[in-house]
């Protein structure tokens, strides 16, 4: 019980020569080259990560490097190579950009939808959710439930790309998303907002037999090692979904799927 809290050629089919692979496009919010990413960083646009070729810290790259830090944009160093298969042949000239495809929100902001809809707070935490087809179907999932915004780290996660956009079928259009630097501080935060934070965890209590009532923040941890020890940590119940087959675990996405939907059936059921 709880207390109320308010390669570029490849052989021919049936021959000895070669022909040219046929050209594809760069993934959409891939910005590349030093002007193309100068003029990003200047728009103030929101930019989920910056890669710089290994070496490559002289000349105008400095400045952009230095502009990024500034920002608190993380910086990634590549080899070339990575940065050539993401600009799909593009000169690149040692320095990539993701642009995030949809605007990020603060989290008070979520709080605001969801108080402006006269309902209870409902969000999502992914804590190290790092392949962008799981986070998308975890947006699509929670925007069909109902929920008011998903909270992801600026770092270890996945964000805001074409993988992404395409796995969660449109919903980041209608999903408030936002991007934070200490999920630890962020859980802190809500909770002084009266809000509930579940962890999903298989030690933990089942989840159709838990209250998922009032306000409420479901935790998902990564695809391998699940919850942080710091965020499990911060839970205040943790949830699990019963499993009677012989694999011992679900993915995240579909577990998610699950926990979003009884949410949902406890939230609105009665409407």
């Amino acid at each position: 019980m709880r207390n109320d809290r308010s390669g570029k050629y490849e052989k021919k089919q049936g021959g000895d020569g070669f022909r040219p692979r046929e050209l594809r496009e760069p993934e959409e919010g891939v910005v590349f080259g030093r002007n193309a990413v100068k003029e990003l960083l200047a728009s103030g646009k929101d930019i989920d990560k910056i890669l710089v070729a290994r070496g490559e810290r002289e000349g105008s790259i400095s400045v952009l490097v230095s502009e990024a830090i500034e920002r608190g944009i993380p910086l990634l160093e590549v080899d070339r190579k990575k940065l050539d298969g993401m600009c799909a042949g593009g000169v690149h000239q040692g320095i990539v950009a993701m642009a995030a495809l949809a605007t990020y929100v603060d989290v008070a902001d979520i709080l605001a939808y969801a108080e402006s809809r006269g309902e209870a707070p409902m969000l999502v935490i992914c804590d190290g959710v790092e392949d962008p087809h799981n986070l998308g179907a975890i947006i699509r999932s929670a925007e069909c439930a109902g929920f008011h915004g998903v909270i992801i780290p600026k770092r270890h996660s996945a964000t805001l790309t074409a993988t992404v956009a395409k796995s969660s079928a449109g919903a980041i259009a209608h999903m408030r998303i936002a991007k934070v630097s200490n999920l630890a501080t962020t859980i802190d935060a809500l909770k002084k907002q009266n809000i509930w934070i579940y962890g999903a965890d298989m030690d933990g209590s089942v989840y159709y037999e838990t209250d998922l009532r009032g306000p409420i923040a479901i935790v998902l941890g990564s695809e391998g090692a699940g919850l942080s020890h710091l965020v499990e940590e911060k839970c205040d119940f943790r949830l699990s979904i019963p499993l009677y087959g012989n694999v011992d675990s679900m993915n995240v996405s579909a577990a998610a799927a699950v926990l979003f939907c009884e949410t949902a059936r406890q939230h609105f059921g009665k409407r």
